[in-house]
């Protein structure tokens, strides 16, 4: 497993090196650079810095996501983007200020890498979710993301190298927020706010607002980011009625990459208008531009990367002709960029408000992966349309006001980033026990208010959990993994099954030491699999809203995924000998984790505490265990390192071990001996077990 991380490495650093060679990890600026931050609360994961770029150039991979979809799949997205500001200033220029550009090698510090963030500053980090450590009243959605940098600077902060061909700053600094949610709806998108304010003491004129991506949609499970071969195999186009980009695998992993990565300009304020005004004469403001180019191609007379502020500041200004829009859906390596203006004039200290998305969806339908019909662009126009009405919030007509009827909370302004909102996901405690789990949860989802119908909504619950099993494939998906056990709903209003609440409702609510919750609803699951793997999890619903056009909506999945390995408690230890399981072990069976670190065999029927000791039959002693009920989950071992999270609970009555000795070798064939001393009481039971390889 360590081999195989390290040469995992290697390749990412080998295909970095090979493409574009400028991602942030290889940009060390300051002390205050930080690209450690990504999306988790959604199932679209992406790289943020506070240095103006997102993903990473797949420098942290396999280690952190670049901009993977859907979580865990190994699916990535992209392979570097960047903030583009360009502007004329005291009557010259144009000038343009890059977060990232397709640059051809790996230097300490990149050409077209143009922002820095303010000294003593990092990434910070917000929460709506009241059970976060990061929930703050300020955030606007699950996982907010904000920081603050700057084109200012010709010189790194703190140093004294310089940025090179950053020679016309415009002056300007950029505030970020960035918000994801983990509702099941719009798990698939986060939108990138951007606030521009002219620092300088020249008026800016002209200006244009981009975001430059370089989309790569590959599996990186089977195609490692190595040679340009990796970096070639996307088709594009664009949606201008959405003001939509995207892009997807051509025939690079057939049936291994069904996605789309798109990219689209929300809104911006001051307001531009998007076609017509809503007088319906043309518009004189802002349009939305999209352009495409070859990576590093610098012949071909459309499809040029541009080398100078000019050449950039056309691209943001002047689309790509929709003549040739027909040609993107070939497979190339290419750059797109959507870009906003112009803004006619920021005086100094006036700012602008640029807002885009970013959106992720499986195709849909059953053609050929490699099709690009509208039927399989369904799942990423449906996340468009979430991630533009929850920009859109109270503004309902998108004038940029607020009109009678509109005023959703009742607090006499314009609130955007509003969301139908499934009912609050219950708090849920998930206990293992033999051959069975029994779960927990409260009932606060029942007072959940929608924002947009302000109605008490809640209709139900819903009981997953994955199989037995399922945790063994490096490329399961654990959203995707969830079958359902249990739906239990309101019985009074003709809606779902009417089953009520009855078959899981306490006859009293109960409280577990340590835990302020009340739990109100239990549910068991007999005839579980000993020492196999499950997540469960449970789901709020709501009724829907036939109003507003919104289906029923349920709480994520993974906001309360549990991860529990049944087996016996320190209780089934009281009146029963201990035992090893599998007994015999065979190596390389389905049980088994492939290699000499990722094997695991469980002693059961443990007390509370313990030490067990496994010795030769020649009575040499192999290994010695400490056991401890409370803290025992099996994460000193490499199966789990591999399987699982670090959350993952033990009944109590079990101990992992990875068959490897005290003085760090494989055990071999043969016929083993044990003892479990109880720690409490100084009771010692002895057993056997055989390892065959």
């Amino acid at each position: 497993m360590r081999i195989l991380t390290v040469l995992l490495l290697i390749a990412g650093q080998v295909a970095f090196a090979q493409h574009q060679g400028a991602g942030p990890s290889s940009l060390r600026k300051s002390l205050d650079d930080d690209e450690s931050k990504f999306t988790n609360v959604g199932s679209l994961r992406i790289t943020i810095s506070n240095f103006g770029t997102i993903g990473h150039g797949f420098n942290k991979w396999p280690f952190q996501p670049n901009c993977e979809y859907p979580a865990g799949s190994g699916i990535e997205h992209i392979f570097e983007g960047g903030l583009w500001i360009g502007a004329y200033s005291a009557g010259a220029g144009p000038y343009v200020s890059t977060g990232a550009v397709d640059v051809s090698s790996v230097r300490d510090v990149a050409a077209g890498f143009e922002y820095t963030n303010a000294e003593g500053t990092r990434t910070e980090e917000r929460s709506t979710l009241t059970d976060s450590r990061f929930f703050s009243p300020d955030a606007v959605s699950h996982q907010d993301f904000v920081a603050n940098f700057t084109d200012s600077n010709r010189v790194i902060p703190g140093t004294n190298t310089t940025i090179p061909e950053h020679n016309f700053p415009l002056k300007v600094s950029v505030h970020m927020e960035t918000y994801a949610w983990n509702f099941s709806f719009a798990e698939n998108f986060v939108i990138m706010n951007y606030t521009i304010t002219n620092d300088s003491e020249n008026r800016l004129d002209s200006v244009y607002v981009g975001l430059w991506v370089d989309p790569v949609v590959r599996n990186t499970n089977l195609s490692p980011p190595r040679g340009s071969a990796f970096y070639s195999r996307g088709g594009n186009g664009y949606v201008d009625s959405l003001r939509l980009c995207y892009e997807f695998d051509v025939d690079g992993d057939p049936g291994f990459t069904d996605s789309y990565f798109g990219l689209s300009v929300l809104g911006t304020s001051p307001i531009q208008y998007f076609g017509q005004k809503p007088d319906g004469s043309d518009s004189l403001g802002a349009r939305v531009t999209f352009n495409s180019w070859q990576f590093r191609n610098t012949t071909d007379p459309i499809y040029f990367s541009p080398e100078n502020d000019r050449e950039r500041y056309e691209k943001l200004a002047s689309g790509l002709p929709r003549t040739e829009w027909n040609s993107l859906p070939s497979p190339s390596n290419r750059s797109v960029l959507m870009s906003t203006g112009p803004f006619r004039s920021l005086e100094p200290g006036e700012s602008v408000n640029v807002v885009f998305a970013i959106v992720a969806a499986k195709k849909f339908g059953n053609d050929p992966t490699a099709d690009d019909t509208p039927l399989a662009k369904a799942n990423l126009f449906r996340g468009w349309q979430f991630a533009q009405q929850a920009y859109d919030g109270e503004d309902k007509n998108r004038n940029n006001q607020l009109d009678p009827g509109e005023d959703l909370n009742g607090d006499g302004q314009l609130t955007r980033y509003v969301l139908p909102a499934p009912p609050t996901a219950p708090r849920v405690k998930v206990i293992p026990g033999n051959q069975s789990v029994r779960l927990y949860w409260d009932e606060r989802a029942e007072a959940s208010v929608d924002p947009i119908s302000g109605v008490q909504d809640f209709e139900g619950y819903r009981v997953y959990r994955t199989n037995a099993g399922s945790d063994l494939d490096v490329t399961q998906v654990l959203s995707n993994a969830f079958v359902l056990v249990g739906e239990y709903d309101r019985p009074d209003n003709g809606l779902f099954y009417n089953t009520g609440f009855g078959a899981v409702r306490l006859s009293s609510p109960i409280r577990f030491e340590g835990d302020p919750t009340e739990y109100v609803y239990s549910m068991e699951i007999p005839n579980q699999l000993n020492g196999w793997q499950y997540v469960y999890t449970v789901t709020a619903f709501d009724t829907g809203d036939p109003v507003n056009n919104v289906q029923s909506l349920e709480s994520s999945r993974l906001q309360n995924a549990a991860r529990v390995i049944p087996g016996t408690t320190p209780e089934d230890a009281i009146d029963a000998d201990p035992f090893v399981y599998p007994n015999p072990y065979y190596a390389n069976a389905l049980w088994d984790g492939g290699g000499e670190r990722e094997r695991k065999l469980y002693f059961a029927n443990l007390p509370a505490r313990a030490e067990i000791r496994v010795y030769t039959m020649a009575g040499d002693l192999v290994k010695t265990l400490q056991h401890e009920a409370e803290t025992a989950n099996g994460s000193d071992i490499d199966w789990f390192a591999r399987y699982s999270d670090g959350t993952q609970q033990f009944a109590g009555g079990e101990h992992a071990w990875d068959l490897i000795t005290d003085n760090d070798q494989a055990t071999a064939t043969g016929l083993y001996l044990f003892t479990v001393e109880d720690l409490d009481s100084g009771e010692i039971k002895r057993g056997k077990f055989v390892i065959i390889k």
